[in-house]
C-alpha cells in the first residue's frame, strides 16, 4: 500500500478542514487580545505611562502570536488552492487594507518611544489603534461576506471570474454587523488580557470596557443569528455528493434558501455545541470581570471566540466559499482541495510542527508570566517599549 493510503480522501479533506478552523480560532485567540488591547489603548491608558502599561502587556509577544495568522494563510494556500485564488483576488483591497494596518503594528512598537515628545508618542498611539481595529473589522466583515455569498464563477476551463466591483460593496449591513461582533469579540478578550496583566487604573477600566464588549458580543452574536435565520440564503446541494472525486466545483447543483445555514443543527444536535459556548463564554466572561477576577475572563472569552468561530463553520459545512452569482461555483470541502498526496504531506509536516510551536509558545508565556509594572517602567528596567 501506498503510504498516504493509510488515510482515505474524505477523511484527509475533513481533517484539513477542521485544521483550517483550529489555525483561525489560533489566530484569533492568540493574536487576538494584542489587537484587542492595541484597540483599547486611547481608552483605557490616560497618560504615557499608563499607555506604555498596555504597550508592554503585549510588546514581547505580539509578534510571536502572529505565527497563526501564517500558517492559517499558508494552509489556505496549500490544502485548498481554489480557496486561496478566489479569496485572495476577489478580497484584494480588503486584503491591502489589513495589510497597511498590520504594517502599522511593528512600526509603532519600534517607533513610539523613540522621542519624548507627546505628539509623537500620540501619533504612533493612534497607529497602534489603527493597527488593531481595522484588521479586526475588515476580517469580521469578510465573514459576514463568506455567510452571504461571493461574487465569483468559475468558467467552463476552471478560470476564476470575480464580479465584484469596489471595496465598498463587501460594506453591507450583515457585513457590517459581522465586522463589529468581531471587534466586540476582540476587544473583549483584549480587555481580559489587560485585566490580567495590569494592575490599577488601567485594569479597572479594562474590566468595564471589557463588559461593555462582552454585552456586545452576546446582543451582536444574537441579532447576527436571527438575521441570518431569517434573511440570509444558505446554500444546499441537489446532486449527488462525491467525497473522494477530484476537486472540481463545476461537477455540481446547488440551490440557495432562507434558513439553510441551520439544517446542519437539525441534523446533527451535537453541533448546538458550538453557540452555546460563543453565548456561554461571553457571558462567563462578563461574570468574570465585574468580580474582578484575573486568569479565568480570557479562558472564558477565549471559549465565547472558539464557539463563534466554529458556529460559522458547522452552519456553512460542506460549503467554505459560497457563490452569490452562480451556486454551482460554490467551493466545498469536497472540491476544493489539494491532491490526496498533497494532503497527507501536509498533515505529516503539521504533526511535526504544531506541536512544536505550541509547546514554544507555552515556554514563552510562562517565562512572561506577570504582571506589567509600572516601577520598572518608570525607572527603565526590565522593559523595551
Amino acid at each position: 500500500m501506498i503510504l498516504h493510503e493509510l488515510i482515505d480522501y474524505p477523511t484527509l479533506r475533513i481533517i484539513w478542514w477542521v485544521l483550517l478552523g483550529v489555525l483561525l480560532i489560533g489566530f484569533a485567540v492568540m493574536d487576538g487580545f494584542d489587537l484587542g488591547a492595541a484597540t483599547l489603548l486611547p481608552f483605557v491608558a490616560r497618560n504615557d505611562l499608563e499607555r506604555r502599561v498596555v504597550i508592554n502587556s503585549v510588546g514581547p509577544v505580539w509578534e510571536g502570536n502572529q505565527v497563526w495568522l501564517i500558517l492559517g494563510g499558508g494552509a489556505i494556500f496549500a490544502a485548498w488552492p481554489p480557496l486561496y485564488a478566489v479569496s485572495f483576488s476577489g478580497f484584494y483591497l480588503a486584503m491591502f487594507a489589513i495589510l497597511f494596518a498590520l504594517i502599522l503594528r511593528p512600526v509603532g512598537f519600534k517607533y513610539r518611544s523613540k522621542r519624548e515628545s507627546p505628539t509623537w508618542r500620540s501619533r504612533w498611539d493612534w497607529a497602534l489603534f489603527i493597527g488593531g481595529v481595522v484588521p479586526t473589522l475588515i476580517m469580521g466583515v469578510a465573514v459576514g461576506n463568506v455567510l452571504q455569498g461571493v461574487p465569483f464563477r468559475f468558467g467552463s476551463d476552471l478560470r476564476i471570474f470575480y464580479d465584484g466591483t469596489t471595496l465598498f460593496e463587501l460594506l453591507n449591513p450583515f457585513a457590517l454587523l459581522a465586522g463589529l461582533l468581531s471587534v466586540s469579540m476582540i476587544v473583549m478578550h483584549g480587555a481580559s488580557w489587560l485585566a490580567l496583566k495590569t494592575t490599577g487604573e488601567v485594569a479597572a477600566r479594562s474590566r468595564r470596557y471589557g463588559s461593555i464588549a462582552a454585552l456586545a458580543t452576546i446582543a451582536l452574536f444574537a441579532l447576527g443569528g436571527l438575521w441570518l435565520w431569517a434573511g440570509i440564503d444558505g446554500y444546499r446541494f441537489t446532486s449527488a455528493v462525491v467525497m473522494d472525486g477530484p476537486s472540481n466545483p463545476l461537477a455540481k447543483t446547488v440551490e440557495q434558501g432562507t434558513g439553510i445555514w441551520f439544517e446542519n443543527y437539525a441534523a446533527h444536535p451535537w453541533t448546538m455545541i458550538a453557540p452555546a459556548l460563543g453565548f456561554a463564554g461571553a457571558a462567563l466572561a462578563l461574570l468574570l470581570l465585574r468580580t474582578g477576577r484575573e486568569v479565568l475572563p480570557i479562558l472564558a472569552s477565549a471559549v465565547s471566540i472558539v464557539g463563534i468561530i466554529s458556529t460559522v463553520g458547522l452552519s456553512m459545512f460542506p460549503f467554505i466559499l459560497p457563490s452569490s452569482v452562480d451556486p454551482r461555483s460554490s467551493l466545498t470541502v469536497w472540491d476544493a482541495s489539494s491532491s490526496h498526496l498533497t494532503l497527507f504531506i501536509m498533515l505529516v509536516v503539521t504533526v511535526i510542527f504544531i506541536p512544536l510551536i505550541v509547546a514554544y509558545t507555552s515556554w514563552v508565556y510562562r517565562v512572561l508570566w506577570g504582571k506589567v509594572d509600572e516601577e520598572e517602567i518608570r525607572d527603565g528596567t526590565g522593559h523595551a517599549y
